[in-house]
């Protein structure tokens, strides 16, 4: 622990130049943030936090504004040393201010950062569970439907999958979502007989593993063959982060070899719920997008 009792420390909005402060301060709590996610981050939101007095960062934490009504905020970390001082309390507080009142705002917590999101007014609505895969199995049937085709997102229908983003999340994401678009592995789509899209499914490669997300599909062997697709050449570690009430889909990931490691809850301020989703989303961008 630090051996003053209060350091000197300053609030500040990170830009690029701060990326590489980031990602160690990111790593020195066992995150694997690297700078294509930080990116992402930084162009869809605004990331907060505090460096000391030699210019070292030492506390973060992200806001993600959707288009109407609805923020998301993650990547709260404070450097071992500099806990006790309310610095995840300040940063936090820092992104909800960042947006308007009327915004419902979510966040995907840790166990540790539970209690100090309580204490702010965050409650508990819903979860979701995390999956982690070593070796990949493919149990998934070919799509042998000739009124349904998967490809690569060529880029001219994006609309259709910011409108089918929109009812499966629960409001528009624009910006983010054109973001990991680019940042995307893969971004594949499926479409029926009339060409109309009706699910996508993005992979991202990070430093330790390939997540898979967001995956929205019209049913669960359209969801399944979309894991299968972007998960099968991969040689690697995979996670994807599922929302509850996809128990069956649950089953079908443990039986291609992914396993649950853990079930953070979906906590939210301003709202009793989450906003509707037409139960389409099989598996979220990542924790800090929710």
């Amino acid at each position: 622990m630090a051996t003053y009792n209060k350091p000197i420390l300053e609030l500040v909005q990170f830009d690029k130049c701060d990326v590489p402060g980031l990602i160690e301060l990111s790593a020195s709590v066992g995150w694997d943030y690297d700078e294509k996610e930080i990116g992402t981050v930084l162009s869809s939101g605004k990331i907060f936090g505090h460096k000391n007095a030699e210019g070292k960062i030492v506390s973060s934490a992200a806001l993600i504004p959707y288009d109407s009504s609805l923020a998301s905020i993650g990547m709260v970390i404070v450097n071992k040393e500099f806990r006790g001082f309310g610095l995840g309390k300040e940063t936090t507080k820092k992104c909800i201010e960042s947006v308007s009142k009327d915004t419902t705002i979510m966040l995907i917590a840790t166990e540790e950062g539970k209690p100090l999101y309580e204490k702010m007014g965050f409650h508990t609505v819903d979860s979701v569970h995390k999956y982690i895969c070593e070796n990949y199995i493919t149990i998934s049937k070919p799509m042998n439907n000739s009124a349904v085709i998967m490809e690569d997102f060529s880029g001219v229908d994006m609309n259709e999958i910011l409108k089918l983003d929109e009812n499966a999340f629960g409001d528009r994401r624009s910006r983010f979502l054109m973001n990991r678009i680019k940042q995307s592995e893969k971004c594949l789509v499926v479409k029926d007989n009339n060409g109309t899209i009706v699910g996508y499914g993005l992979s991202i490669l990070g430093p330790v593993n390939l997540l898979l997300g967001p995956i929205v599909a019209p049913d669960l062997q359209t969801a399944s063959l979309l894991i299968d697709k972007l998960s099968s050449k991969h040689h690697g570690k995979l996670r994807i982060d599922v929302p509850s009430g996809n128990e069956e889909f649950m089953l079908l990931l443990e039986k291609s070899g992914f396993v649950n490691v853990s079930q953070p809850p979906i906590m939210v301020l301003n709202s009793v719920n989450m906003p509707p989703r037409n139960k389409t989303l099989y598996g979220i961008a990542a924790q800090i997008f929710g």
